[in-house]
């Protein structure tokens, strides 16, 4: 049997021929050769993550390790818990100004 460079088998014209065979014998499948059929085909979701109503900008900022530490430490969504800290802050300001 032949094989590919990353360890794949291949299946030999006799093996082929009867998965062929078997995919020819079987109701629910079809090759998707028709270009109309290919063209009416869309994915049964949406790929990727659904868009934010709010975005964030991404930038690049230099903090003190003892800070990234801090919030790397409290888990998952640390960067989240940071924003709102820093949110939390700029209320404050605003309101006290």
């Amino acid at each position: 049997m032949p094989m590919l460079k990353t360890g794949t088998i291949l299946p030999d014209a006799a093996e082929e021929l009867r998965i062929q065979a078997g995919i020819a014998a079987d109701p629910d499948t079809y090759e998707l050769l028709d270009p109309v059929i290919w063209a009416k085909m869309r994915p049964l979701a949406p790929r990727g993550r659904p868009k934010a109503e709010v975005t964030k900008e991404r930038i690049s900022v230099r903090l003190s390790a003892e800070v990234t530490e801090y919030f790397r430490a409290t888990g998952k969504g640390w960067q989240t818990r940071m924003d709102e800290v820093l949110k939390a802050y700029v209320e404050q300001q605003r309101s006290s100004s």
